[in-house]
């Protein structure tokens, strides 16, 4: 191959041993290489994490000032067209009612004197230790206090232990979690508060609202309606006239009915006053002959020229 002269190499005298699966230690250390930079880089921008730090419902770790951007840049694609968008968090975050402001516990230490700066540590308030890859960590839901794991677990009661606001055991998210129970945990629970209509923050979802809106006066309407039954007793029926197109698209009875009878009496009411003579054209009519009126004395029928006089 060198042009000196020597024989073509085949594979079996290049490959001398077939590749090996990477064993627990190798497994291991990539995996807490991956958690170590996710700790301290934003999942979405690739950046820094500073405060404010946001999650979602996976337990990932955002920049809220990336999720912002993101946001309003998927919101530009859809006005422009682009349907298909860059959606970078996998369609976990869809607005901010996704995400949870985590509120982690800083520790500041001096780092050695040849550097001459402060590190920003990220520990637990309750058993000091630092959050990252060595230690799991879990966050609650809404207040978002961050703690390690063996704190909630031995803490008695559902009270976070900073601000004193009740969670529930579902509620608790494990930050970067790594387990395929956990991962599985985290998806049945976005899932049943989809079908509640929540979001990650137990917020209720954009469009749940306003079907909640329409309904609701459809029911209050009928509670109105059986209480006047109640009270009123059993209402007559209204009489069948050709006037019910606009109160049978009704769908309350008592609207209905009282709509029936105001056109039946306005019906009534349009019928007497066709029938009825009118006084001011009543005037200018005499029901006799006119004979009386040419045998009457010109002076109190009035002055009238006879047809045969001379002009």
């Amino acid at each position: 191959m060198g042009n000196d002269g020597g024989s073509i190499p085949t594979r079996r005298e290049l490959v001398k041993e077939a590749a090996k699966d990477p064993n627990n230690t190798q497994v291991k250390e990539t995996q807490t290489e991956k958690l170590q930079y996710y700790w301290s880089h934003c999942s979405l921008s690739q950046t820094a994490l500073t405060p404010p730090i946001v999650s979602d419902s996976t337990g990932n770790l955002y920049n809220k000032d990336a999720v912002l951007e993101d946001l309003l840049n998927t919101s530009k694609d859809t006005q422009d067209g682009n349907v298909a968008g860059h959606d970078r968090t996998f369609g976990t975050i869809k607005s901010l009612r996704d995400v949870v402001e985590v509120r982690f516990s800083i520790d500041k230490e001096e780092e050695d004197s040849n550097t001459k700066s402060s590190e920003v540590r990220m520990i637990c308030p309750v058993t000091g230790k630092r959050l990252g890859p060595g230690v799991k960590a879990v966050y609650l839901v809404p207040c978002g206090h961050a703690f390690a794991e063996t704190a909630i677990r031995e803490m008695p009661g559902e009270q976070c232990l900073e601000c004193n606001e009740h969670y529930s055991s579902n509620n608790i998210i494990p930050i970067l979690p790594v387990s395929s129970t956990d991962k599985d945990r985290l998806r049945d629970r976005l899932s049943k508060l989809q079908s509640e209509g929540l979001t990650h923050s137990l917020k209720k979802a954009p469009g749940s609202s306003k079907k909640r809106k329409q309904t609701r006066p459809n029911k209050e309407a009928e509670a109105d309606a059986d209480e006047i039954d109640e009270t009123a007793g059993p209402s007559l029926p209204p009489k069948k006239t050709g006037i019910e197109t606009s109160s049978d698209a009704i769908k309350n009875e008592e609207t209905a009915a009282l709509t029936a009878r105001v056109l039946v009496e306005q019906a009534d009411r349009n019928k007497r006053r066709k029938m009825a003579p009118n006084e001011n054209l009543k005037g200018l009519f005499s029901s006799s002959n006119g004979m009386a009126a040419k045998q009457s004395d010109f002076m109190t029928r009035g002055f009238s020229i006879p047809s045969g006089a001379k002009r």
